[in-house]
């Protein structure tokens, strides 16, 4: 029995995980060729004679305020979600905090009047106690 060796399953989370790290891998390098791709296809086919380049540029311009428009507007979503924050921060969060502290402070006095006015006496009760105890078994008194 004792030469046995007990076998322990091990879990297989690692090959798992590592596949799905290599999708993610082997889609990212696809998507940034995708891009690049985009970019030299489109320079090459502004650089070809005959192409409309004036409209492109209109079209890109437009493009680009409209970008920006999408872009401020993200802007403003944002600064709302900040003053959002800080309302939440400055009338729900910092009143829990405020009374936790109290509540902390309250639960100190109480632990140092209990300190005080129980644990001491008694702590001094049993040492008189036992000095007591200790003088009636030297006089015989009691027995151990």
């Amino acid at each position: 029995m004792a030469d046995e060796i007990m076998e322990i399953p091990v879990e297989e989370k690692d090959s798992e995980d590592d596949g799905d790290n290599r999708k993610v891998a082997i889609f990212a390098v696809i998507f940034v060729l995708l891009i690049v791709g985009g970019i030299i296809a489109a320079v090459w086919g502004l650089l070809q004679e005959g192409t409309p380049t004036e409209k492109i540029r209109d079209i890109f311009i437009i493009f680009m305020a409209f970008e920006s428009l999408v872009i401020g507007v993200a802007l403003v979503i944002l600064i709302l979600q900040i003053a959002s924050l800080m309302n939440l921060l400055q009338n729900e969060i910092k009143p829990i905090l405020d009374a936790t502290n109290e509540t902390v402070h309250t639960l100190r006095g109480t632990t140092t009047f209990i300190s005080e006015n129980v644990a001491e006496p008694i702590i001094k009760l049993n040492a008189n106690l036992a000095g007591l105890q200790r003088v009636l078994e030297v006089f015989g008194i009691k027995k151990k």
